[in-house]
């Protein structure tokens, strides 16, 4: 029930009125979710996602749940942010990004394709593909997650 009300704050987060304080809200409960981050429908923040930091330039697709402690970031934090290559993540339909994992990008546009699993801890520096899933520090791809069937 709780996560519930934790993924309802992320949609509020867009309000014009009432959304700098739900965004309030969030950070005070231990996610960092910028206003501007787009969210498809369907999306899950699991168990309240505390500790979850999501940078402003991420965008998250449908059905797209993520864990508590999860990054989605700039990997090249060393340099001033005017200086950085880094133009941002997307994460596509139906992902899944485990506990703790993070996923940081350094120059470009990293993408989590659609189906994509990123395991609990992983440390993610490169772009998936499909239903690809992910695990390991640094993260490579260790299996295939099943595709739905067509309807």
């Amino acid at each position: 029930m709780a996560s519930d009300a934790y993924t309802s704050l992320v949609y509020a987060r867009r309000w014009p009125v009432l959304g700098r304080l739900a965004y309030l809200l969030l950070k005070l409960l231990g996610a960092e979710i910028p206003r501007r981050v787009p969210v498809g429908p369907g999306f899950i923040l699991a168990h309240g996602g505390f500790g979850v930091v999501i940078h402003s330039k991420a965008q998250i697709g449908a059905n797209v749940r993520i864990y508590p402690g999860v990054t989605l970031g700039r990997g090249d934090v060393y340099l001033p942010a005017e200086q950085s290559r880094f133009e941002g993540i997307v994460v596509e339909d139906d992902v899944i990004v485990g506990t703790g994992a993070k996923v940081l990008c350094s120059e470009g546009v990293l993408r989590l394709r659609r189906g994509s699993v990123v395991g609990a801890n992983a440390v993610l520096t490169q772009s998936t593909g499909e239903y690809e899933i992910w695990a390991g520090m640094p993260a490579k791809c260790v299996g295939q997650r099943p595709r739905p069937e067509a309807a």
